[in-house]
C-alpha cells in the first residue's frame, strides 16, 4: 500500500466518559464513508469486537480504524471510556494530533469526560467538541455545551482551545451538524469536512531520518511482539536496521503532573497547530507552565523490522515502507515495549542521545490480589486444573500487551500477585482466563500503599460522581460516608435526579457497587476515577454480616437449605455440589456460622401423596464473578470455573480456621 502524503492525514482519537457514544459513533462514520458493501451485514458497535466489550457494553481496549474521505487518510482510534483503562486513552493521546470529545446531551460532561479532557489539554490539542444523544426526548444540548465550555475554563485552557468547533446530532441514528436549527439532521458529512478542516496534519519532516515512538502493543504466537505507533520523520523500508532505544527519567527528576507522573507538553503554534516538544518533559498543574524532567538512554540495539502495517478500514495491510505522519504497525525486536524509541541507526552516541525520545508514562495499578491454583475437593471436575507455572505462563502473556497488569512472584508456592488499574481491570482478565478453560482462585482485591517522605501512610483515593433518584440520595449519603466518603458537592436540576460528588478512597468503594445498586433499586449511575495518593482514612467498614460455611461434603437438600433460610440468605440451589469450607450463603449475623446444607429428612412408614411438592424455599442470590470479588472477606477466596462462581474459606478445615483466629488474635496489640 502506497504511503499518504502527510498533509493528508489526519490522526484524531475520539475520547469521553463510559457510555457516552464513541463506538456507536464509529460506526455511523463507517457507514457514511462506505468502508463496507453496501449488502455487508455489520453488527452494532463492530469495534467492540471482543465477547466481553460486547456482552458488558463497554470499550476494554483501544481498536484503530481508517476511512479515506475526500482524498483524505483519516486515522480514528476509539478509546476506553471506563476509568480502569484510563491508561490506554494517555498513550493513545501520544500518537494524534486532535480529539473528538463526545460529551452526552442529557448527562454533559462526567467524571472521566474531565481527564481525558485535562490530557488532551495539556498536550496542546484543540478539541472538536461532539454534542451526542442531541435527538433523546430529556436531551438539554445547550446545557450540556455550556457545562463543557466551563469546564475547559476550569482545567485552563487557553483561549484557542476554548473557542473549539461543536457539532450535534446522533451517533445512532448516524447524523451530525454544526447548527441543530438549522442544518437538516442526514449524513456525517459535517463531521468529515470538520475534522480535516480543524485538525491539523501531522507536523513531521518526510526527508528527516526515520523516528517512531511505540504507543501500544499486540502479540501475535506467530510473530512475537507487535508495536504501533505514529512515524515522527522520514521513511522506513520493510528489513533494513533500526535501532532501539530504552529511555527512562532520571532518578535526580522530581517534577511529576498531578497524576503522579510526567507528561508530554505541547505548545501551540502560531496556527493553532499542535507542536511536539520531544525533548522536553514537563510537569503541568495548569496549562503552560512546563518544569523539566531529564531522561536518559539505557539500552540500545540494532534491529530490523520483519513485518510493517498500515491499518486499512478495520484491519490491517501489510505494506514494504511506512512513512511520516501515519499510525502503523511494526514487529521485529523481540523485548519491544510502550515508550520504545525506533530510528535510523545514528551516527554516534551524543546523537542517539539527541534523537531519543522521552518514556511514555505507564500507569502504576492501585488495586492488588492473589491468583491461586484451585485446591478445592472439586478442582478439575469443570475445567483445566492448572498448576502455578501455567497461571505464571498465562499472566506474563498478558502482561506483554497489558502494561498496566504487574505480575509478581512473592515466593508463595501456591499463587501470584497481580495488580491493576481497579477491581474491573483484573475482573475481566479473571473471566477472559475461565473463558479459556482455567480453574483458579483468586482472594479478595486490596487498595496498593505507599508511604510519604515522612514515613505516613498513603492510598489512592478517587472523585465519585452519582446520580440518583432524590428519594434515594439520604442513604447513598449515608452508606459513603461509613465509607470514608466526603460529599464535595450536590446538584438537583429539578429533574428529580441529584448528582452527588464524593471524594473517597478507593477501599470505601471495594464491594459497594451491588450494595449500591440494591438501595437505589437499579436506578443510580456510580462513576468514579484515581485522582492520586492521599492520607489513610481509618478503617472502613466492608460487610457487616457473616457467612454461611458448609461443613460436609454432598449435595445441598431442599430440606435442609428451607430450615436455614431463617439464619440467611442462600447461594446455593437444591442439589448443589457443597464440600467443608464452602460458603453456601449469607449469615444474618456478623459471625459466621458452620451448618450442614446436605442433611436429609428421615421418613416414617407414612406421608401424605402431595406433602413435599413445595418445600418453600426463597429464591437463591446467584453471585456472578464482580459480584463475589465484592462480597468476600479478607479469609476467603473466589473459585472460578468456566462454569461456576463459587465463594470458599481460605482454610476449608474449621479447626484450622480457629486456630488461625487465635493465632491472630495473640499478635493483636492489647
Amino acid at each position: 500500500m502506497p504511503t499518504t502524503l502527510p498533509a493528508r492525514i489526519r490522526n484524531v482519537a475520539i475520547i469521553a466518559h463510559i457510555d457516552h457514544g464513541k463506538t456507536t459513533l464509529i460506526d455511523a462514520i463507517f457507514r457514511a464513508a462506505h468502508v463496507f458493501r453496501e449488502n455487508a451485514r455489520i453488527e452494532e458497535r463492530v469495534m467492540d469486537s471482543h465477547d466481553l466489550e460486547r456482552e458488558r457494553g463497554i470499550t476494554i481496549r483501544s481498536k484503530h480504524c481508517t476511512v479515506e474521505w475526500a482524498d483524505h487518510r483519516i486515522n480514528i482510534i476509539d478509546t476506553p471510556g471506563h476509568a480502569d483503562f484510563s491508561g490506554e486513552v494517555e498513550r493513545v493521546l501520544s500518537m494524534v494530533d486532535s480529539v473528538l470529545l463526545l460529551v452526552d446531551a442529557n448527562e454533559g460532561p462526567m467524571p472521566q469526560t474531565r481527564y481525558v479532557l485535562m490530557r488532551a489539554l495539556r498536550l496542546g490539542m484543540r478539541p472538536l467538541v461532539i454534542i451526542n444523544k442531541a435527538d433523546r426526548p430529556n436531551a438539554d444540548p445547550q446545557r450540556a455545551l455550556d457545562l463543557t465550555f466551563d469546564l475547559f475554563l476550569e482545567l485552563g485552557a487557553t483561549d484557542h482551545q476554548a473557542d473549539f468547533p461543536v457539532l450535534y446530532g446522533s451517533g445512532l441514528e448516524g447524523w451530525l451538524v454544526r447548527d441543530l436549527d438549522a442544518d437538516e439532521p442526514r449524513g456525517m458529512d459535517a463531521l468529515f469536512e470538520a475534522i480535516i478542516a480543524e485538525v491539523p496534519a501531522p507536523h513531521v519532516d518526510p526527508e528527516a531520518p526515520f523516528s517512531m515512538q511505540v504507543s501500544t502493543l499486540a502479540w501475535s504466537d506467530y510473530i512475537g511482539r507487535i508495536g504501533c505507533g505514529r512515524v515522527l520523520g522520514g521513511r522506513h523500508r520493510l528489513g533494513t536496521p533500526l535501532t532501539r532505544m530504552v529511555t527512562r527519567y532520571s532518578t535526580a527528576a522530581a517534577a511529576t503532573d498531578t497524576t503522579g507522573g510526567p507528561a508530554i507538553y505541547q505548545t501551540l503554534g502560531a496556527n493553532g497547530s499542535a507542536q511536539t516538544q520531544l525533548l522536553q518533559h514537563v510537569a503541568l498543574d495548569t496549562i503552560g507552565s512546563p518544569s523539566t524532567a531529564p531522561f536518559e538512554v539505557t539500552f540500545t540495539e540494532t534491529v530490523r523490522s520483519t513485518h510493517l502495517w498500515v491499518t486499512d478500514g478495520l484491519g490491517r495491510a501489510e505494506t514494504e515502507e511506512i512513512g511520516a505522519g501515519d499510525i502503523v504497525w511494526l514487529s521485529g525486536p523481540a523485548d519491544l515495549s510502550i515508550g520504545d524509541t525506533l530510528c535510523t541507526p545514528p551516527v554516534d552516541e551524543a546523537h542517539a542521545r539527541a534523537v531519543a525520545l522521552p518514556p511514555l508514562e505507564i500507569e502504576e495499578p492501585t488495586v492488588s490480589m492473589f491468583f491461586l491454583v484451585n485446591t478445592g475437593p472439586f478442582a478439575g471436575n469443570e475445567g483445566r486444573a492448572v498448576t502455578l507455572r501455567q497461571i505464571r505462563d498465562r499472566l506474563e502473556r498478558e502482561a506483554r500487551v497489558n502494561v498496566a497488569l504487574r505480575v509478581e512472584d512473592l515466593g508463595r508456592s501456591d499463587g501470584l500477585k497481580v495488580s491493576g488499574r481497579g477491581e474491573l481491570h483484573l475482573a475481566i482478565l479473571i473471566e477472559e482466563m475461565r473463558r479459556e478453560g482455567m480453574e483458579l482462585n483468586v482472594s479478595r482485591p486490596e487498595v496498593i500503599t505507599h508511604r510519604d517522605a515522612k514515613g505516613k501512610l498513603l492510598e489512592p483515593y478517587e472523585e465519585l460522581t452519582i446520580e440518583v433518584p432524590e428519594e434515594y440520595q439520604g442513604i447513598v449519603i449515608e452508606k459513603l460516608s461509613r465509607r470514608k466518603g466526603d460529599l464535595t458537592g450536590m446538584q438537583n436540576h429539578g429533574s428529580g435526579t441529584a448528582r452527588l460528588e464524593f471524594r473517597i478512597p478507593t477501599r470505601g468503594l471495594l464491594g459497594y457497587r451491588t450494595e449500591f445498586l440494591t438501595d437505589t433499586r437499579g436506578l443510580g449511575i456510580m462513576t468514579a476515577r484515581v485522582t492520586g495518593y492521599g492520607k489513610w482514612a481509618g478503617e472502613v467498614a466492608h460487610r457487616d454480616r457473616g457467612s454461611l460455611v458448609s461443613m460436609d461434603t454432598g449435595v445441598a437438600t431442599g430440606y435442609q437449605l428451607e430450615s436455614l433460610q431463617s439464619r440467611g440468605t442462600m447461594f446455593v440451589s437444591p442439589m448443589d455440589r457443597v464440600y467443608v469450607g464452602m460458603v453456601i450463603g449469607e449469615h444474618t449475623r456478623p459471625d459466621d456460622l458452620v451448618c450442614n446444607p446436605t442433611k436429609t429428612k428421615k421418613l416414617g412408614n407414612y406421608r401424605s401423596e402431595n406433602k413435599e411438592i413445595d418445600t418453600g424455599l426463597k429464591a437463591v442470590r446467584i453471585l456472578n464473578l464482580d459480584q463475589a470479588l465484592e462480597w468476600i472477606a479478607d479469609d476467603e477466596l473466589v473459585e472460578v470455573t468456566p462454569t461456576s462462581v463459587r465463594i470458599r474459606k481460605t482454610l476449608l478445615d474449621f479447626e484450622d480456621r480457629r486456630r488461625a483466629e487465635k493465632r491472630s488474635a495473640a499478635l493483636e496489640p492489647a
